[in-house]
């Protein structure tokens, strides 16, 4: 049975985001919607839900579908509202007095504690708040179910948990998700769809196998675009030999057939369709400066606290030389930022139990962006501290997707996407030959994340990183330090880090 049914479907704001879209969702239907940052995902959400408007085309319901939409973000009003009473007022006032058990039920299928759903939403953090938003509109009972970008802000814990509840929804139920986290559309959607400014895709598969058919579907664009123009080219020189020889020998035969081949040329060239091609939203490209030392960073037996200085796991003698990519493993609250702390206040000349080669030149991003100032300039960000005129900084921000319009203004006004490509070219620019990096894909598009894979491992880059992102780890790590019973041990791989903790209930 048909749910949705959108013909001809555009958005267009400041410059159009998608346009002729076709698309028909039925019951049972999981589908995966995948475009870079700010090409129109969650337009396309909210024009489904009801909340939009689109350009041109339509949006035909089922007679009485009811669409639960889960926004990325908790409005500021409802900050002061307690997680269950957020999720309570999303029934019908009737049902309030006699159906508030239903919010117990879904809670305790979404394992929220007890004492988290009695805790003002602005003090929780974004995960549980995204939790909240969930819950909110599964007790509404939705035909379809729209998730934008669900995983932000969930450990592997919460992931896990996710993709469980998602698997035991009624076959019916049609679920759309918008999601760069690519290990979590594989594991929870069955067809694919590829938004674009033009000719938008769909396939019957999960994200890693459409994703091939995707690129062999734009390579034969290609050589279909290229092939008609080499037709369309020999037409045009048919015609030019046979205009000579019509002027020539004066035979107006020949004059008329110059001009069906030229029009035959020309309708062959406005009916030839480019192969897409993707407006990048920033580059992402960085460097190694190389050094000649055998080990960057030798971890002496270091006890790594807690701020308060609580006992979470001792070191014993690691070491990461160059080339190495070191994974860090282990649950949240296990310490693994603190120990990125620790190597980078080392590389500071704070001391810490961590030694590092007088040759190493560190690039530090950690998942808060704290090493950008909210109220400074991306222009500030770059001239101030590095060696760079004014119209290099302007290029080098629009090589990222920094607009110059945004290039003076506070960075807070920033989109996520934008401040995690700023923090990629301030690394760059510090020319480092160590990497510490904590959850650099946050708020990058899979285009993005892709771009960084490719760039630590083309340079041959060291460094040492936290993860939430399974496809990121898997395809970047080439060693794994693993967090278990307060020791730091080295493994051979996150595959079964990965198996138990999301197969662990969520706390």
């Amino acid at each position: 049975m048909t749910l949705l049914n959108i013909s001809n479907l555009s958005v267009t704001l400041a410059d159009p985001l998608f346009s002729g879209l076709d698309l028909t969702l039925s019951k049972g239907d999981r589908l995966g919607l995948v475009a870079a940052n700010g090409r129109g995902k969650s337009t396309l959400l909210a024009c489904l839900s009801n909340d939009m408007e689109p350009t041109a085309g339509t949006i035909t319901r089922a007679r009485g579908l009811r669409i639960g939409h889960v926004a990325q973000y908790v409005p500021d009003s409802l900050h002061d509202s307690t997680l269950y009473d957020l999720v309570l007022s999303a029934l019908p006032p009737e049902q309030v007095d006699f159906e508030s058990w239903r919010v117990d039920v879904a809670l305790d299928e979404l394992s929220v504690p007890y004492e988290l759903q009695q805790r003002p939403l602005g003090t929780l953090s974004g995960g549980w708040q995204r939790t909240a938003l969930l819950a909110a509109a599964w007790i509404t009972e939705p035909d379809v179910l729209l998730l934008d970008e669900p995983t932000n802000h969930l450990d592997l814990r919460r992931i896990g948990l996710l993709q469980d509840w998602l698997r035991a929804l009624p076959r019916d139920k049609a679920v759309i998700i918008t999601s760069h986290d690519r290990a979590f559309l594989d594991a929870t959607t069955t067809r694919t769809l590829f938004l674009r400014e033009q000719r938008s895709r769909d396939f019957a598969l999960t994200y890693s196998p459409a994703r091939a058919a995707l690129e062999t579907a734009d390579a034969a664009d290609a050589r279909r675009f290229a092939n008609d123009l080499n037709k369309a080219t020999q037409l045009r020189k048919q015609a030019a030999k046979l205009k000579n020889i019509g002027i020539n020998s004066g035979s107006d035969l020949l004059i008329t057939k110059t001009k069906q081949l030229t029009e035959r040329a020309e309708k062959m060239e406005a009916a030839a369709r480019p192969a897409h091609q993707d407006r990048s939203a920033g580059d992402i490209k960085l460097v190694n400066a190389g050094t000649h030392a055998k080990a960057l960073v030798t971890i002496d037996n270091l006890a790594v606290q807690t701020p308060d200085g609580r006992m979470l796991y001792a070191t014993g003698q690691k070491w990461i030389t160059p080339g190495d990519r070191v994974v860090l493993l282990g649950a949240n609250g296990t310490g693994k930022t603190q120990l990125i702390k620790a190597v980078n206040a080392a590389l500071s000349g704070q001391p810490s139990g961590v030694r590092t080669a007088p040759s190493v030149v560190a690039g530090y991003a950690d998942q808060h962006l704290s090493q950008l100032d909210p109220d400074e300039s991306p222009m500030k960000a770059i001239t101030y501290r590095f060696d760079v005129g004014d119209q290099r900084a302007r290029g080098l921000l629009a090589g990222v997707g920094v607009a110059h319009q945004m290039q003076d203004t506070p960075l807070r006004m920033l989109s996520g996407g934008q401040k995690s490509r700023l923090a990629m070219l301030v690394l760059r620019l510090t020319h480092p030959n160590f990497y510490l990096l904590d959850e650099p894909t946050n708020h990058l598009d899979i285009e993005g994340q892709e771009a960084l894979e490719d760039e630590l491992i083309r340079h041959g880059a060291a460094c040492l990183l936290v993860s939430h992102d399974r496809s990121f780890v898997r395809n970047v790590g080439n060693r794994f330090w693993l967090i278990d019973r307060k020791k730091l041990v080295e493994v051979p791989n996150a595959e079964e880090f990965f198996e138990n903790e999301m197969a662990r209930d969520a706390d």
